[in-house]
């Protein structure tokens, strides 16, 4: 579409990214939404990647010693500059990952959640004092910034979750290597764009505290390998996390790993079904089945089975599918034509194990050139290979239960472990899911769905999850190292555990 193009190009200028970073470049970007040609921008070469390691270190240095409420100045800068930028930033991820509008302008939303969270942690990083054991003495734990991370990040947050890292990381103390998508990287060099907005208003920062990298996987290989970054942020699929986290690991380095997600929700007898339809239905469906978060199980009561799903299949039949930045639509496309395949492929197979297949069709007609597809319910006889498989892409399957404990024996019968929910009046069933014995998941909610985790929960899971933790409550001890320290301020020298050597 030649509107999204002119359009495009006006905000991209709002935005500070000129013609010459925009165009002759190697790496082509199209925007799901009808496959326009957005801008052809320019790689990063790999031969670089010692250079960039060795900026980023001369940052720390000098970042590591300015004093952390004065860190967090800078990113309450960078929350005011993304405030201002907020439509403009938001309309680009929603050209470039095909989101509808009000997703993009929440996605910058969750960014400046997040600044002002890292402004009120900036002081408070806390340490512990403990009691020692020996008279005159003082113990305490002290928590330093690590050295700079590369957060590595996928298309389908292609800011948020660039942001949950490097807000936390920098008032830590540690500048960031950003690797983003080559799916998505126009959202990335603009945010670059937004954040030096924020450095020429703080004044005094070391250069390179953020460094963005374009280009494909040799450079994620690139920063992973690197002994120079301490820490990796990556988000992506668990095939992904398989790769990285064994070299870091070889290399002693720390991973913070955000993979794959098979979320369920169980559907009690007792649960309030107007408000679980409200609940499937964008879990399953927004961001086109595309969150990490999306609902993709669904474990029904045997006694309202039929019912709901009758009343999803009803829902499901009225949502407007087409161009997202259209007022109305709730669904845009699939990011690529890839996707689309995966989808086709994962009902085909879900047939074959018995599974009753509703929607999944390619719509075509009244929607722009990208890859659009009905959103699908497909009802399982059991938890079969296929279910146990994420597929990223609007997929719903439905299975029953009989008893409670059935129905947490399939909720966490996957390699996944990420977001759950159930939806129950009851406080037996409520209290059970958030027990030692109910849900495995990093995420577990009760009477809401699965997506949308707020800044201030930490944010990961479990199993093929990866383990790692972004975003609020205590995740910021992941971007420093902690030092624990003995404070003798006495004239004697008494060792621990009873111990004598005189001398």
């Amino acid at each position: 579409m030649k509107d999204i193009v002119m359009t495009a190009q006006t905000t991209l200028a709002n935005l500070d990214l000129t013609s010459s970073e925009l165009t002759g470049g190697t790496l082509a970007v199209h925007s799901p939404i009808d496959g326009s040609l957005l801008a052809e921008v320019h790689e990063t070469p790999v031969s670089e990647m010692d250079a960039v390691f060795a900026r980023s270190k001369a940052a720390f240095k000098a970042w590591r010693v300015v004093p952390a409420p004065r860190r967090g100045e800078l990113i309450r800068l960078l929350g005011e500059e993304l405030r201002a930028a907020k439509d403009d930033l938001g309309a680009l991820v929603s050209w470039e990952a095909g989101k509808i509008t009000s997703e993009g302008l929440g996605e910058v939303q969750e960014m400046i959640d997040i600044c002002d969270f890292a402004v009120g942690l900036s002081r408070q990083l806390y340490g512990l004092t403990i009691a020692s054991e020996r008279p005159g003495h003082r113990m305490m734990e002290t928590w330093h910034p690590a050295g700079p991370v590369g957060v590595i990040s996928a298309f389908n947050f292609p800011v948020a979750v660039w942001s949950w890292n490097a807000a936390i990381a920098l008032v830590c103390g540690d500048p960031v290597i950003w690797k983003p998508s080559e799916k998505s990287p126009l959202t990335a060099m603009a945010c670059q764009k937004i954040f030096e907005r924020a450095l020429a208003r703080f004044g005094d920062a070391p250069n390179n505290l953020l460094q963005t990298l374009i280009g494909g996987a040799a450079l994620g290989g690139a920063l992973v390998a690197s002994e120079d970054v301490p820490v990796i942020s990556a988000t992506g699929s668990t095939r992904m996390g398989r790769a990285v986290a064994p070299i870091v690991a070889q290399r002693f380095g720390k991973c913070i790993l955000e993979l794959g997600g098979n979320n369920a929700m169980i559907v009690g007898p007792s649960a309030d079904l107007e408000m679980a339809v409200r609940a499937i239905v964008f879990s399953a469906v927004g961001t086109a089945g595309q969150r990490c978060t999306t609902l993709r199980r669904l474990i029904v009561h045997n006694s309202i089975r039929s019912e709901l799903v009758s009343r999803l299949k009803k829902a499901y039949a009225g949502l407007p599918i087409g161009n997202p930045l259209t007022e109305g639509t709730l669904i845009g496309p699939l990011v690529d034509e890839a996707s689309g395949t995966a989808m086709t492929a994962a009902l085909e197979a879900a047939k074959a194990e018995g599974g009753t297949v509703s929607g999944g069709d390619r719509v075509t007609e009244g929607v722009p050139a990208g890859v659009y597809m009905q959103p699908a319910i497909v009802e399982m006889p059991g938890q079969t290979a296929t279910v146990k498989t994420e597929t990223f892409a609007p997929i719903l399957y439905v299975m029953g239960y009989d008893t409670f404990d059935d129905a947490l024996e399939l909720q966490n019968d996957v390699p996944q472990g990420l977001s759950s929910c159930v939806f129950t009046l009851n406080m037996r069933e409520a209290e059970q899911f958030l027990t030692a014995a109910g849900s495995d998941c990093g995420i577990a909610n009760v009477n809401i769905g699965p997506s949308g985790a707020e800044i201030g929960g930490a944010f990961g899971g479990e199993k093929e999850t990866g383990g790692g933790r972004e975003s609020g409550s205590d995740a910021w001890k992941a971007y420093m190292r902690r030092q624990t320290n003995t404070v003798n301020y006495s004239a004697e020298l008494p060792l621990a555990q009873g111990v004598k050597f005189d001398i």
